[in-house]
């Protein structure tokens, strides 16, 4: 079966369900693409998509002076103690730094390599193609309003699991 006749009895078995089975779907799917694309950029470094993603993280959060492992864990929705055994790896690669805080040494603070940030400088044409194409139908406004809308729902869900993990003592 072709590519497309299978897109398209995807999409005429997706149109069949309720909306929010729907909804889930598309999610799922969405998250399906996106790890498969974190596994192809954690690949240029030599890398999962799971230390891409860590990567990521830092890079964003890094204000000069380094991020805790539980702020990173945080943002990732990921234990520390994970965040902890894989920035060591990526410090192994030379692609992370780890640091004692000055101010808590109990505390370790993550930050990028040169080397690293020079990789991610030299990824950054081929990121504004990959953004232009998966974004382009949305303004900032859109996409921000879409987000702030995902988001939301991403605290309804995360309480409404607490619910049921209460109601059957999960």
């Amino acid at each position: 079966m072709s590519a497309t006749r299978k897109d398209a009895t995807r999409q005429r078995a997706i149109e069949n369900l309720d909306i929010i089975k729907r909804f889930t779907l598309e999610i799922s799917s969405i998250n399906c693409h996106l790890e498969e694309v974190r596994q192809l950029w954690g690949k240029t470094l030599g890398i999962s998509g799971p230390q891409w993603m860590i990567l990521m993280a830092v890079s964003d959060l890094d204000k000069d002076g380094g991020v805790p492992v539980n702020v990173v864990s945080k943002l990732l929705h990921v234990d520390p103690s994970f965040v902890t055994t894989q920035s060591k790896i990526l410090e192994q690669k030379e692609l992370l730094l780890r640091a004692p805080s000055p101010f808590d040494a109990r505390v370790v603070r993550l930050s990028l390599t040169d080397k690293t940030r020079k990789h991610l400088a030299s990824l950054a044409e081929q990121y504004k193609t990959f953004r232009k194409c998966v974004f382009d139908e949305f303004s900032e406004r859109e996409l921000a309003e879409f987000t702030g809308k995902l988001a939301t729902l991403n605290a309804k869900l995360e309480k409404a699991c607490m619910s049921v993990a209460l109601t059957y003592n999960l």
